[in-house]
């Protein structure tokens, strides 16, 4: 099928204006143009989707629309008129909200707290704290979201404060709703709710600006895609005849092969092995596995069915209750992450923002983070021209774009993080890999080099734990996977078994009970 550009008919009447439109709208920075001459319209009851690679502009043209960012030229249009849109604020009074993908919630607040942050509910000039609660948990039980609205939002889990922040953006009279990646943190009953309620709100005309980089969610509920590339405007096409080998040409530039690398199997010896693991908190209970050299061993199940937890817990982040935990024939049981590093293994975790990186520090010093004892020399002085040498060889190697390492963190694209943080495991010998949510948020083109990156770690007979909740990634990249429901491995499965059919009935074994 061919890729035809859109002309799609909304409900809006002949003649009037778009809901919301671009007009040549470019964002500059030092050095960099983020947003060149961007071009788009959104109708009323539509969703609309954003296309592209990390860096591609998606992010800067949402956070103009939302008033978190001011446009270094161009025009912003509503219903036809010209607005200016100087803070998320005013954004909100134009009936514009938004759900980044950057959670920004107050973390020592309550849920009723942070959904009226902004905009508190008060009775004769104090706080109306009975208003706020009851309206919350009107809006809660109306989107079916099981939260406590006095729950305190540093005690929720990741899932639950995407939760949060949806449901802040739901509270408001909505003209048009902006999801970033929304379901990046949802299990799949959770996505197909919002699902729903963006369906609802669709069908009163608001207009739904859509990031995501899952195909599957764009055949499901996109009516136009606008795909960008390098911060411009590349093409808008009807989401009905778009196919995925098109979008993925016009995203990249490039016909885009096979995404998964096929990758040989050569198992050596067991170099991590775990005996009746369980947890202090009981998120895992009695968990037994072994990963050899030369091999991909997936974690599959829901969040918070263990599939993570297990690994914190061998790597000395959660508490240990009981079990063992051997690297090759060696004892590490309650080890800290420091005694392991130093012995091989290495765990980076999904969640970049929260516990990978050092977000205002340079791409320098976060990829040599793990190697702290190699770099600092006998003085007890860093060695800067070292330190330096290593990280350059190590972030040109992971393809770092703008290659800037003296550049913060934050300033790069969420790809571009993530190569941060997997470059951070090339900085001392290890035997065991173990990579938590890896590709969670990248685009096509950085999942493809990251995969590649974990195949020739494997192919250096390294032993890779790849915890993954993307079923084609566990199916594809794996010689084997267990899967975890409950806290308790449900299931092993070797290369043979190893499909969506096989894996999905153990994602809801029944939890046991004692």
């Amino acid at each position: 099928m061919t890729l035809q550009q859109s002309n799609t008919a909304f409900t809006r009447a002949a003649g009037d204006p778009p809901l919301l439109e671009l007009v040549k709208v470019s964002k500059r920075y030092p050095g960099v143009l983020a947003l060149d001459r961007m071009e788009f319209t959104l109708e009323p009851g539509e969703v609309h989707v954003l296309f592209g690679e990390n860096g591609a502009g998606k992010s800067t043209m949402i956070s103009i629309i939302a008033g978190a960012t001011q446009p270094t030229e161009g025009t912003v249009l509503m219903k036809g008129y010209p607005v200016s849109v100087g803070s998320v604020h005013e954004a909100r009074a134009l009936g514009i909200t938004t759900v980044f993908q950057e959670f920004s919630l107050v973390q020592s607040m309550s849920v009723e707290e942070n959904m009226f942050l902004g905009s508190e509910l008060t009775k004769g000039g104090l706080l109306d704290k009975r208003a706020a609660r009851t309206a919350c948990r009107e809006i809660l039980d109306r989107l079916a979201f099981d939260l406590d609205p006095r729950q305190i939002v540093s005690t929720l889990s990741r899932a639950e404060q995407q939760m949060v922040e949806i449901a802040r953006a739901f509270r408001a009279d909505l003209s048009v709703l902006i999801l970033d990646e929304p379901t990046a943190s949802l299990t799949d009953k959770e996505t197909d709710r919002l699902f729903e309620l963006v369906a609802q709100v669709k069908a009163r005309g608001v207009g739904i600006i859509y990031i995501t980089h899952r195909m599957q969610e764009i055949d499901r509920i996109a009516d136009r895609i606008t795909i960008l590339r390098d911060g411009q405007f590349v093409a808008t096409v009807d989401a009905r005849k778009a196919n995925s080998e098109d979008l993925l040409r016009l995203m990249t530039g490039r016909v885009v092969g096979q995404v998964f690398p096929d990758i040989e199997t050569n198992p050596g010896e067991v170099k991590l092995s775990l005996d009746k693991l369980s947890t202090v908190s009981r998120s895992v209970q009695g968990a037994s596995i072994s990963v050899r050299a030369g091999e991909i061993v997936g974690f599959a199940g829901l969040i918070g069915s263990g599939k993570s937890e297990v690994i914190r817990a061998a790597f000395g982040l959660e508490r240990l209750a009981n079990g063992r935990v051997l690297l090759g024939e060696e004892d590490v049981t309650g080890s800290s992450p420091r005694q392991l590093l130093r012995k091989g293994f290495m765990y980076l975790p999904g969640d970049r923002k929260a516990e990978g990186l050092m977000m205002v520090r340079p791409c320098r010093e976060n990829v040599t983070l793990a190697a702290l004892d190699e770099i600092v020399g006998p003085t007890g002085l860093l060695r800067r021209s070292f330190e330096a040498t290593a990280s350059n060889r190590i972030l040109k190697q992971m393809e770092l774009h703008p290659f800037a390492p003296e550049t913060a963190v934050e300033r790069f694209s969420g790809g571009n993080q993530q190569k941060v943080l997997l470059g951070r495991s090339l900085t001392r010998p290890l035997s065991v890999y173990a990579f938590d949510e890896p590709t969670v948020g990248v685009d096509v083109g950085t999942r493809v080099a990251i995969y590649r990156f974990i195949q020739s770690l494997c192919d250096a007979g390294a032993a890779i734990i790849l915890i993954s909740s993307d079923l084609p990634e566990i199916t594809n990249l794996c010689h084997r996977a267990y899967v975890f429901a409950g806290g308790r491995v449900q299931a092993e499965l070797g290369k043979e078994g190893l499909t969506e059919e096989n894996v999905l009935p153990h994602f809801f074994a029944r939890r046991s009970h004692h």
